[in-house]
């Protein structure tokens, strides 16, 4: 089983930006822990880092030949993009929603996700720990 994972704008910065938010692993960390626990899983992992909304929904279009699954953090655009919620409806598989700060706990406009709407569920939270069980959970809704 193939599991794309989507990281949206500046999670490419973790690491270095806002770290009492987000803590102190940067992507590289974050994807080393993804890629352990989906081995251990037996999950094969793609992942994948963009700013561009276009590219985000590209990518999630081009899981439909070679993924079972997506672990997506769209980042702020959670709030904002009509079209990768658009994009999640429109594919085969699940989308699983991920977030590694409490979306809900922060400023009020981050409490709405457009995205997680459309998803099949979402993980909120727990940093990296949030793809992690992200990736039990999407594992649980391809095998069922």
């Amino acid at each position: 089983m193939k599991v794309m994972v989507i990281h949206g704008p500046n999670l490419n910065l973790l690491g270095t930006r806002e770290q009492t938010v987000y803590g102190p692993a940067t992507l590289d960390e974050v994807n080393a822990a993804i890629a352990a626990e989906a081995d251990a899983l037996g999950i094969e992992i793609e992942a994948h880092q963009s700013a561009r909304e276009g590219e985000i929904i590209e990518l999630l279009h081009s899981g439909i030949d070679r993924a079972a699954g997506v672990l997506l953090n769209p980042g702020a655009y959670s709030h904002t993009s009509r079209a990768i919620a658009d994009a999640i409806t429109a594919v085969p598989f699940p989308v699983v929603e991920v977030h590694l700060s409490n979306i809900h706990a922060r400023e009020p406009w981050r409490a709405r996700s457009v995205t997680a709407a459309a998803a099949a569920g979402i993980v909120a939270g727990f940093g990296p720990g949030s793809y992690l069980a992200g990736l039990h959970a999407l594992k649980r809704l391809v095998e069922a």
